[in-house]
């Protein structure tokens, strides 16, 4: 983005490269944008971590992991078509995938009971106990952190961070 000051056009890209800035839409934006960016690159990192950590001592993969999330957080029953897409796998792939959850105990298959060509996909009892025991020392520290922003701050993050995967989604074409 071009913009000009007094000796003429100045490559606001290139100057916000140059001092660590990055551009936005209007321009420079200062280091808190940078340090923001930080941040949020090492919550990533420790949450792969985590889940790594959590795939080994399973014997999964992290894309397994993935696979249970997303069961998890579905609003309607998950089926294999819809994990496929989710995950942007090939349906071979997501049958080896929940093959494996289900021999884990993981996952368990159901048939629809209107419609027994639909398979719809359960967060096993085992596999859940297991991933709570994994993952309680993330929701304590979570709470904790919690403790520090009243209601009004952590309704702003929930949009930030709803608005945030709103455009991943978007950029991956699922949006």
């Amino acid at each position: 983005m071009a913009r000009t000051n007094k000796t003429g056009p100045v490559d606001t890209a290139t100057t916000a490269a140059a001092t660590g800035a990055v551009a936005g839409p209007a321009g420079p934006v200062g280091r808190d944008l940078q340090a923001f960016a930080v941040e949020l690159r090492r919550l990533n990192g420790e949450m792969n971590r985590l889940v790594h950590g959590f795939a080994a001592a399973q014997g999964l993969h992290a894309t397994d992991v993935q696979a249970l999330a997303a069961i998890l957080d579905s609003d309607t029953p998950m089926t294999p078509g819809r994990l496929r897409e989710h995950l942007g796998l090939t349906s071979g792939a997501v049958t080896a995938c929940l093959d494996r959850l289900e021999r884990a105990g993981h996952v368990r298959r159901s048939r629809d009971s209107r419609d027994r060509r639909v398979v719809h996909l359960h967060y096993a009892a085992r596999g859940r106990s297991a991933a709570r025991a994994h993952f309680l020392p993330l929701a304590e520290a979570a709470a904790r952190a919690q403790e520090g922003f009243d209601d009004g701050e952590l309704a702003v993050v929930l949009r930030f961070l709803t608005a945030m995967n709103q455009e991943l989604d978007r950029l991956s074409g699922r949006g």
